[in-house]
């Protein structure tokens, strides 16, 4: 029997975590009004809860994925856009973040690197279960990280997973090397490439593209994130930011459009945000392919940069083969 979030049906079953089956995606809006409410019992430190989030037998809205299509700039809607299943498990993310027990507040999270691997293309239609839970709490040189994972299965196994680390800034752990759930080319990247990556003597693909002011409400109306900090210069301002920011899965899947006919059925996507595209600007894409005796395993190494000479990085990411 499916249970209810919040109405005690969904018990421990031992050690293990905690299961809460929820019976529809809760809305980012009331989440978000839960985010900057004061917690009272929680939120003060501690572990992350032990708890899965589970949403079964959903497939994709067509008008929703017509408008993220249009909006990343993705060609086919026959099958899902490769950043997709993000946008229906964010909300059971934010739900596990908002929670009392959870450690750390929503508001001034960095979202700072995310992976992504798909084992097989997800046809529109198709309908998944998603499971979403955090973990991995750790300190790191900038403050304190932890990843959040969703995964979505077709009843038999795993078809997509994806792995997205977070920040809160504060005093940094002395010694604390970056470590995350993610590797490059066998080296452990805690959540950032290394800053050795870089051109793989193959083909160059090199695009600019014009980001406009309303790029945040635009993806915001279609993927519920609406952080302030994407809305509106005077939202943003209100968290530091001279100007609105694009939201860093909009970057990546943008990037990814650009990719799009030349990712492999099954892939692995990872990048890390290194520093905020301001709204509104112009970028500069860039991605390069392997050479043939490169062996490195990468088949793409891409590249988001400020229009200009000296332009900076906003995004780097990797395609490789999934594990």
């Amino acid at each position: 029997m499916r249970g209810v979030e919040g109405a005690g049906s969904a018990g421990r079953g031992g050690p293990g975590p905690e299961t809460l089956e929820m019976p529809s995606a809760p809305g980012t809006a009331g989440l978000y009004l839960r985010a900057v409410l004061p917690k009272s019992g929680g939120g003060r430190g501690g572990p992350v809860p032990a708890r899965r989030l589970v949403l079964r037998d959903v497939a994709a809205d067509p008008g929703r994925l017509r408008r993220y299509a249009g909006i990343c700039g993705f060609a086919d809607t026959s099958r899902l856009p490769v950043t997709y299943p993000h946008l229906v498990a964010f909300p059971l993310a934010m739900s596990l973040m908002t929670r009392r027990d959870f450690p750390l507040p929503l508001l001034g999270l960095v979202h700072i690197a995310n992976r992504i691997d798909r084992h097989r293309p997800v046809e529109a239609g198709e309908r998944l279960t998603y499971r979403v839970w955090a973990g991995d709490l750790r300190p790191h040189p900038k403050g304190t990280a932890f990843d959040v994972t969703a995964e979505a299965d077709d009843g038999a196994r795993t078809v997509w997973r994806s792995v997205s680390t977070y920040l809160r800034r504060g005093r940094g752990a002395a010694g604390a090397g970056p470590r995350a759930g993610a590797h490059l080319g066998g080296t452990a990247s805690g959540g950032a490439l290394p800053d050795g990556v870089g051109d793989l003597g193959g083909p160059v693909l090199e695009e600019r593209w014009e980001v406009p002011g309303s790029a945040g409400r635009a993806y915001a109306a279609v993927s519920g994130d609406r952080n302030p900090i994407h809305l509106h210069p005077l939202t943003a301002r209100l968290f530091g930011f001279p100007r609105a920011i694009a939201h860093g899965m909009w970057t990546k899947a943008r990037c990814l459009a650009a990719l799009e006919e030349r990712l492999p059925d099954a892939c692995r996507v990872e990048v890390s945000f290194r520093a905020p595209v301001p709204l509104p600007s112009a970028v500069r894409f860039r991605a390069t392919g392997p050479a043939a005796s490169s062996g490195t395993g990468v088949l793409w190494d891409f590249r988001l940069r400020g229009d200009g000479d000296a332009g900076r990085e906003h995004l780097r990411g990797e395609v490789s083969l999934p594990d």
